[in-house]
């Protein structure tokens, strides 16, 4: 006994609710002795007779009826099947989750997003907000589908892509001594000096460490560590002390004078944003619709 194909069962199912084989055939599309012709090939597979042939028409015997209802079971299975893989297919087509460092989930990506879901309404996205580190290593483990960074490093295990460009800017309420300061600081004088920080895995604590070191006077001195952009510009306006912080965060606030940015001589706070996937995978869908948003944006900034 060999397994009965679909179309055949399909077609079975069919003389049992129509009443004969013509119009089962007609339903489906095929010549009656096309049908008649599957039928038999069910019957040799089965071992059974399914369908008594007469001078006055063919109907299913008992055992064919019997048959039938049970291929009407299978096929309501498949049914439920396919309808089942085609919404998680959807439903993996309408998911995007997204990481995103700090200063990136605050100033830009919200404005990326927007831009997707105006193209895509029905689109669910899930956003993690987190340091640089968090962010690359969610998507190494593939719990995202893409994360932005602003990690100065290499990205073991990443695939990566400039989002835009960002500038760091020493800034100090209008009351510091530094806002009224003729000549540009020097790095020295920088490094020497206590600052309010991000945490370590930040990619701003990153780039002001690693500029500081490329100018060869060391890491910065923290005084103060906070764990968001605007905790450090809340805290800088509050006196707590001077920060370098993205210029992203801070434009209202210099043009209002509550903070005023000092220029440093012979540091280099420029950085790039990235987008980062997995290695080897090729991103598709959301996915690369928002990277493709992201690069275009950067490229008008």
């Amino acid at each position: 006994m060999t397994t009965p194909d679909l179309d055949s069962l399909r077609l079975l199912v069919l003389v049992d609710e129509l009443g004969s084989i013509g119009q089962a055939a007609a339903s489906l599309g095929i010549a009656q002795p096309s049908a008649s012709k599957r039928l038999s090939t069910v019957e040799r597979r089965l071992g059974l007779v399914l369908v008594d042939r007469t001078r006055r028409g063919s109907a299913l015997t008992p055992d064919g009826r019997v048959i039938a209802g049970w291929a009407h079971r299978v096929l309501s299975e498949l049914d439920g099947l396919l309808d089942g893989a085609e919404a998680l297919r959807t439903q993996h087509e309408a998911h995007l989750r997204v990481a995103a460092s700090m200063t990136l989930a605050e100033y830009l990506v919200p404005g990326w997003i927007g831009e997707l879901k105006r193209g895509d309404p029905g689109l669910y996205l899930g956003l993690e907000v987190t340091n640089s580190d968090q962010a690359a290593e969610m998507a190494r483990e593939g719990k995202v589908d893409l994360g932005f960074v602003e990690s100065p490093g290499s990205l073991p295990g990443l695939s990566s892509r400039r989002v835009a460009t960002d500038r760091l800017v020493l800034v100090v309420p209008a009351s510091h001594p530094w806002a009224r300061k003729r000549r540009p600081l020097t790095a020295a004088e920088l490094a020497i000096t206590p600052l309010v920080v991000r945490e370590p895995g930040s990619g701003t604590r990153e780039t002001v460490d690693a500029a500081l070191r490329k100018a060869g006077v060391g890491p910065a001195k923290p005084l103060l560590e906070l764990g968001s952009a605007s905790a450090v510009r809340n805290a800088v306006i509050a006196g707590a002390g001077p920060a370098v912080i993205s210029e992203l965060a801070i434009t209202r606030d210099v043009a209002d004078r509550r903070l005023v940015p000092v220029a440093v001589d012979g540091v280099d706070f420029g950085r790039e944003l990235r987008a980062v996937w997995p290695a080897g995978r090729r991103l598709a869908g959301p996915a690369a619709e928002l990277l493709s948003i992201a690069v275009r944006n950067a490229n008008t900034r």
